[in-house]
C-alpha cells in the first residue's frame, strides 16, 4: 500500500512491528516515541518525533511538522500505552491512576484530535487505536489499565460515527497477552503480588485462550496493515481482538 502512516510508541514492541509492517508494504512511516535510545535504533528513512504523546503541546507540534513535511496523513496508529500498577483498587494511588489513563487514553484522544482535521481536509483516512482485551473483559488488580482500555474502545466507536461521514474509518485493535518485555514486567509483578512463579502466571494467561498461547507483536501489526488497506474499506467502528480467542478472561492465577 502507498500512504503516510503515523505510529505512536513506534520505536519498540508492537509499535515497531507495525512500523516495519507498513514499511514493507510501501508506506511512508513516521514514528513518535519517548525513548531516544529506541528511536536511534530505528531505520533512518523513518521520520521521527521524540515526545510524550500525552502532552498536547508536543502532539500539536508534531502534527504541524508532519503536515509541513508530508502535506497530510493517511493512517494514525494510536498505539502508545503503559501497563500501570498491579494492585488491588484500594492500593492504587490517584497519581498512578491518572498516569495510566494519561498515557493510554489521553494520548489516543490527543492524536485523534489533531489527526481528524488533517484527514477531514483530505476526505479520507484511517484511525487505528490499540486497546487491549482488558478493554473487553476487565482484569482484577489492573483497574487503571482496564478503565483506560475500555475508554479507548468507547473513543474508537465514537470516532467511527463522528468521522465516517468524512470518509474516515476508525477501528480498535485489542491485543491479548503479547510476548515481549512489557508483558514480562506484568508477569513478574503479578507473580510477586500473588506469591507465584512467573511461569505459573504465564500459564494462567495462556490457558485463558482457546489456542493456549500468547500472541506476538507481528500478529498485531498484520491486523493493522489489513485494517488500513482497501481490503477493509467498509470495516469501521469495530473492536477486533487479536488474542488467540480469550475464553476465560480471569484465569484463577
Amino acid at each position: 500500500m502507498s500512504g503516510r502512516v503515523l505510529i505512536t510508541a513506534g520505536a519498540s514492541g508492537v509499535g515497531r512491528a507495525m512500523a516495519e509492517a507498513f514499511d514493507e508494504v510501501g508506506a511512508q512511516v513516521w514514528i513518535a516515541d519517548l525513548d531516544p535510545g529506541a528511536l536511534a535504533e530505528c531505520p533512518s528513512h523513518w521520520s521521527q518525533s521524540q515526545l510524550d504523546v500525552s502532552d498536547e503541546t508536543g502532539v500539536a507540534s508534531m502534527f504541524a511538522e508532519l503536515e509541513a513535511d508530508w502535506g497530510g496523513l493517511d493512517v494514525l496508529c494510536a498505539n502508545a500505552g503503559v501497563a500501570g500498577p498491579t494492585a488491588a483498587v484500594e492500593a492504587v494511588a490517584l497519581a498512578e491512576w491518572r498516569a495510566c489513563l494519561s498515557v493510554n487514553l489521553e494520548s489516543a484522544f490527543l492524536c485523534s484530535k489533531y489527526a481528524a482535521p488533517v484527514m477531514k481536509r483530505q476526505g479520507r483516512g484511517v484511525v487505528l487505536i490499540t486497546s487491549s482485551t482488558a478493554g473487553q473483559y476487565g482484569y482484577p488488580n489492573r483497574a487503571p489499565y482496564a478503565a483506560a482500555k475500555w475508554g479507548m474502545v468507547g473513543l474508537g466507536k465514537t470516532l467511527a460515527m463522528e468521522l465516517g461521514p468524512h470518509g474516515i474509518r476508525c477501528n480498535v485493535i485489542c491485543p491479548g497477552a503479547v510476548e515481549g518485555p512489557r508483558m514480562e514486567g506484568v508477569l513478574q509483578r503479578e507473580a510477586a503480588a500473588k506469591g507465584m512463579t512467573r511461569d505459573q502466571v504465564y500459564d494462567g494467561y495462556a490457558s485463558g485462550t482457546s489456542m493456549g498461547r500468547f500472541v506476538e507483536a507481528q500478529d498485531i501489526a498484520n491486523m493493522a496493515v489489513f485494517l488500513a488497506s482497501d481490503a477493509a474499506r467498509l470495516v469501521s467502528g469495530q473492536v477486533i481482538a487479536v488474542d488467540g480467542h480469550t475464553v476465560n478472561p480471569d484465569p484463577k492465577l
